[in-house]
């Protein structure tokens, strides 16, 4: 009996420690991706070239918390223009007019 309920045991260990590892894996994020994530970053007041490696981890985690809030508010203005019945608007009364976007900088491009 001993026996039975040890080898039951065992056998539930096994399939249920192989079926956490059974999720399919994370869609991988592109170089674009990671580097419109840093440049957001660096937006928000991150500045990775800093000498004072002793702050890092409250350093990102503030730009973070910052790009989540402007991320937030965007997410919320955006629903409150949509329960409106209306579409937000993107461009200006210029049209045909080339723009003159500015790159962002960043120190991990070189750009």
């Amino acid at each position: 009996m001993k026996q039975l309920a040890l080898l039951t045991l065992t056998l539930s260990a096994l399939v249920s420690s192989s079926l956490t590892f059974a999720q399919s894996a994370p869609v991988p994020i592109t170089r674009a991706q990671v580097r419109a994530d840093l440049i957001r970053l660096e937006q928000a007041g991150y500045n990775p070239a800093a000498e004072d490696d002793a702050n890092y981890p409250a350093d990102i985690q503030a730009a973070e918390a910052r790009v989540a809030a402007q991320n937030a508010a965007q997410i919320d203005q955006q629903r409150a223009v949509e329960s409106m019945g209306g579409t937000q608007q993107h461009g200006s009364s210029e049209t045909g007019k080339p723009t003159a976007q500015t790159p962002a900088r960043s120190i991990y491009f070189g750009h």
